[in-house]
């Protein structure tokens, strides 16, 4: 993309009835197509895409949500871990 975006992946989800009918760029629409691209931008650019994809005639109605980048979790040593199956499923003791 030309404002500063790499993309990552482009998923088309299919086309379907949109929940509720929606006006943009001064037509109705009831159905539309639905697309997931991830892509990595950065903050101040966001801004910019958004306004751009608000212009576009073939974009219905745009949204950027913040995906947190996936890091490795590394358990601390020393910890021992909670069993946790156990705390949730663990029954009564009876008496």
């Amino acid at each position: 993309m030309d404002r500063g975006a790499v993309v990552r992946s482009l998923e088309s989800l299919g086309e379907r009835a949109l929940p509720y009918r929606m006006a943009a760029h001064s037509q109705r629409h009831s159905r539309g197509g639905y697309f997931l691209v991830d892509f990595y931008a950065p903050t101040a650019s966001v801004d910019s895409i958004m306004d751009h994809l608000s212009r576009d005639i073939d974009v219905i109605r745009p949204n950027i949500m913040k995906h947190p980048l996936t890091q490795e979790v590394k358990e601390c040593e020393g910890i021992v871990p909670v069993p946790l199956e156990e705390k949730l499923y663990s029954t009564k003791k009876r008496k």
